[in-house]
């Protein structure tokens, strides 16, 4: 089920609103006007600039994937599938943290016998007891799916299209639709699906002050 509303409706409004009071009710209960899309998106900019940067981990997988180009094996082909696996897991992963924080939430309201019952922030629902972990995995397939589609260019502008090199046609554009899907999965769902369920890790890291705004969402 959560790997398939990741497609659907990644987050609805009242899962929002419920992350939303979850979070405020344990980080700063005594803000109850606290900004919340406002803090999301500072965070989400900060976060930003760890995908953008590359890691030493990222080029010994590049030498590594080099090393492996062997005539026959069409590793070209066979890694541009990498990133979108690894883009439909997270999805399903942080689809998975809201169901089993609404689940909780339920057997919250059926304990206490109230009608509603905040969400309650947890890190036992990401991998390894760690939120951050997701990042590293975005910033891996954001990583990949650039260095598949710059490499594509600087081969088609060295060699040309018809280079051995290239390979077949049929992989040369499944290489580059599964590229395009990528980016627009992360760039529509992925990512702004990570600034919302990080945001229920038991840990609260301030970005900077707070921007004044005429509507608090």
């Amino acid at each position: 089920m959560s790997f398939f509303k990741q497609f659907r409706s990644p987050v609805t409004l009242s899962e929002y609103i419920a992350l939303r009071e979850g979070f405020i009710m344990t980080h700063c209960p005594d803000v109850r006007e606290f900004d919340f899309h406002n803090h999301m998106t500072l965070s989400l900019e900060r976060d930003f600039r760890h995908v953008v940067g590359i890691s030493w981990y990222q080029w010994l997988f590049v030498v590594v994937f080099l090393t492996l180009n062997v005539e026959g094996w069409h590793a070209y082909f066979w890694l541009s599938f990498l990133p979108v696996i690894l883009l439909l897991l997270v999805g399903a992963k942080l689809e998975h943290i809201i169901v089993r924080l609404a689940q909780d939430v339920d057997e919250m309201k059926k304990l206490q016998g109230q009608e509603a019952a905040p969400v309650k922030p947890s890190d036992e629902y990401f991998w390894f007891n760690r939120p951050r972990i997701i990042l590293h995995f975005i910033h891996f397939i954001l990583f990949q799916n650039a260095f598949e589609i710059a490499f594509f260019f600087w081969i088609l502008w060295t060699y040309g299209f018809h280079s051995c090199i290239m390979g077949r046609k049929g992989f040369i554009i499944t290489r580059l639709i599964m590229g395009v899907i990528v980016q627009c999965l992360c760039s529509y769902i992925t990512l702004p699906l990570y600034a919302l369920v990080t945001k229920m890790g038991t840990s609260f890291e301030p970005v900077q002050p707070q921007r004044q705004s005429s509507m608090n969402i």
